[in-house]
């Protein structure tokens, strides 16, 4: 059975990138901490990060991301999807525009300017002909950026939350999940709050290592 998993590193303050990110410095300052787990010789962490890129059928990302693995600094032969995995799904951007052209065209690219519920529809039907024609079962991946995992675990679109818990405190930077942010309501100068709408999580997994902690947990709808 494909899984919608959502997968990505967090620091122990809740930031999954550092302050200031930006496309030549996607993970902000002191974010390539978050990474460190995916670079190392700890053999569970490579086990992780093998088990993870393997099971991937179709991968899900946000526009702002999509940009900076496929800027001048992202992704290129020796470290793309996986880490030095180099792990080759199908790729699904959520993007309100279609980009003027694609720099990692060794990649399977699909841009879909209808939402994110449309763009899971399409990596799971990716995933699930990827499972077949493999003969294995195969999960769609959330990888980011953290707007993009709040946003599909907001409309119950995730099975599964899988965290890298850097050792790491950011101090600011992009948060995976947000409290009482404030926003002005449309229509008004009454600002009001936002919150991360509450779900029952059951903890399945939990891998320490010298540089991270890898946990899993199943997510009840």
């Amino acid at each position: 059975m494909t899984r919608i998993i959502a997968d990505i590193s967090v620091s122990l303050d809740g930031f999954v990138t550092g302050p200031g990110p930006d496309l030549r410095n996607g993970l902000g300052t002191g974010g390539d901490a978050l990474h460190t787990w995916a670079f190392s010789d700890d053999p569970d962490d490579r086990r992780v990060l093998h088990e993870g890129t393997a099971r991937s059928g179709a991968v899900v990302l946000g526009r702002h991301l999509f940009d900076v693995v496929d800027g001048p600094n992202g992704w290129d032969d020796t470290t793309g999807y996986g880490a030095g995995e180099l792990g080759k799904p199908a790729f699904v951007v959520v993007t309100s525009s279609r980009p003027a052209s694609v720099r990692t065209t060794g990649l399977d690219w699909t841009f879909v300017t209808t939402g994110l519920p449309d763009a899971v529809a399409a990596a799971r039907e990716r995933a699930e002909a990827a499972s077949s024609a493999g003969g294995k079962d195969l999960d769609v991946i959330l990888m980011g950026g953290g707007a993009t995992i709040r946003s599909a675990f907001d409309a119950g679109l995730v099975d599964v939350l899988a965290l890298h818990l850097a050792p790491v405190v950011l101090g600011g930077g992009t948060p995976l999940f947000t409290g009482g942010q404030p926003r002005t309501h449309p229509g008004t100068q009454t600002p009001t709050h936002t919150h991360t709408r509450p779900r029952t999580l059951v903890q399945r997994t939990v891998v320490p290592t010298s540089t991270a902690t890898h946990l899993t947990y199943d997510v009840l709808r």
